[in-house]
């Protein structure tokens, strides 16, 4: 996986925007973070719930771990973009939008 094709995820789900924080990539459903590209190529993020965070890492834990600290304890989640493939990835990346999302377009998109 590429950061190109983890951006690529990311744009593809609806209303999404790149966006910028702390001089990295992010990518924002109604004005809130869902994923954002690491400075070093290497990694990503997924902003999952604690329970979805469990089990991202234990099924396919080369590829997710949580972030350090706080962050990590409430569910933000390292993605691995070397070991990622792109269907695991899109799930993972779906649920973040999902959790993210608000309800008005969750609602347009079936996903309430």
């Amino acid at each position: 996986m590429s950061p190109d094709a983890f951006r690529s995820i990311a744009l593809s789900l609806p209303g999404s925007e790149e966006g910028s924080h702390g001089g990295h990539p992010d990518f924002r459903v109604g004005g809130k973070v869902f994923a954002s590209l690491w400075d070093d190529d290497l990694h990503g993020m997924v902003k999952l719930t604690p329970e979805q965070q469990l089990e991202y890492v234990e099924a396919h834990p080369e590829v997710f771990a949580p972030v350090k600290g706080t962050w990590g304890i409430r569910g933000c989640t390292r993605v691995t973009l070397k070991a990622a493939k792109a269907p695991i990835l899109r799930r993972a990346m779906r649920d973040a939008w999902r959790n993210t999302a608000p309800k008005r377009l969750l609602g347009e998109h079936g996903e309430s």
